[in-house]
């Protein structure tokens, strides 16, 4: 092995998402099966510049696969985005015999196992955010969650927006990627789908849809707005002076975040957590865990982080086709 580790640690940082239970898991019992010690680390990176450090055993992570939200709590860090910060965090690993971290997270947090990796500390990110926004993989712990939370919202919002033959614009959550409101737009039969990655601001446009479905006699609208978008109470006001049809925002928020991960998110974080593991043991450093074509893969922190990721035209030319 390129370093031999003895103990690692996990932490999540950023937002939690449905699955990163499953993944510590997966990470706390592969590394135990491999004879390394495991640490836990609480509050992110914020938790270990604070020295937050639990030991860790298998019964540690019993009955937590079924739970959303991260058994080690998670929280930002700007002090983490500091070279001081940094530096501090890699000495807090060597003190406590950490030499190999896995982080459960975003963009961000893979820039700061990137910088501590730099620093001598063997680091492994695993993707998890509901967003879906990581370039190098088709898949991110908790998207698959919050994307079937948001549907069946969705649904009920619809059954009460038929009844009062309303025009209901809907928000969902990705910060500034659309995957969310792409998926739920499909699912859901969305009349229209607003996304960053393609919204040009034209609501002309909206209004004359909603209008020509009135006069073909359709007697509602859902808008999938995305999160990057915003601004739906104030759009649903501008539509309902311009149409004459009551429409109402609903923003559907953090409760996207929460709840009970999906089989696939279990199982997926679940593979990815182990992986991770088996890279620490095998002395890698510095990669991501992926899932790209099919296939669980890592890449490189720094090349992962410069790739850029669009919504698949395919996919947003056939949800316009089935709105019409």
């Amino acid at each position: 092995m390129a370093k031999q580790v003895k103990t690692i640690g996990v932490l999540t940082s950023g937002g939690d998402a449905p699955g990163m239970n499953a993944a510590i898991r997966a990470v706390v019992r592969t590394a135990i099966q491999k004879g390394l010690g495991v640490k836990g680390i609480m509050r992110g990176y914020a938790g270990l510049l604070q020295e937050e450090i639990i030991d860790m055993n298998s019964r540690s992570v019993s009955d937590i696969i079924h739970r959303g939200g991260t058994i080690l709590y998670t929280a930002r860090c700007m002090e983490f985005v500091t070279a001081e910060g940094q530096e501090k965090g890699a000495e807090i690993c060597r003190k406590h015999g950490i030499d190999g971290l896995v982080v459960i997270g975003g963009d961000g947090s893979f820039r700061g196992a990137g910088k501590l990796a730099a620093l001598g500390i063997n680091t492994i990110g695993v993707p998890g955010t509901i967003d879906l926004d990581i370039a190098c993989t088709d898949y991110s712990i908790g998207f698959d969650t919050a994307v079937n939370t948001a549907m069946e919202a969705i649904d009920k919002v619809r059954d009460t927006s038929t009844s009062h033959e309303r025009c209901s614009i809907i928000e969902v959550m990705g910060r500034n990627a659309g995957y969310i409101a792409l998926w739920c737009g499909i699912a859901n039969g969305a009349e229209d789908i607003l996304l960053p990655e393609r919204y040009d601001g034209d609501e002309q446009q909206l209004i004359n849809r909603i209008i020509d479905n009135r006069k073909r006699g359709k007697k509602h609208n859902i808008i999938i707005n995305a999160e990057g978008i915003g601004h739906s109470t104030s759009m649903a006001r501008r539509i309902e002076a311009a149409t004459g049809v009551e429409t109402r925002a609903t923003i559907l928020g953090y409760m996207q975040r929460g709840g009970m991960p999906t089989c696939k998110d279990r199982v997926y974080a679940s593979i990815m957590g182990a992986k991770a593991a088996e890279l620490l043991y095998e002395g890698r450093s510095n990669r991501i865990v992926a899932y790209k074509n099919g296939e669980y893969v890592d890449f490189d922190i720094q090349e992962a982080l410069q790739m850029k990721k669009d919504i698949p035209e395919d996919q947003f030319e056939i949800s316009k086709m089935l709105s019409r």
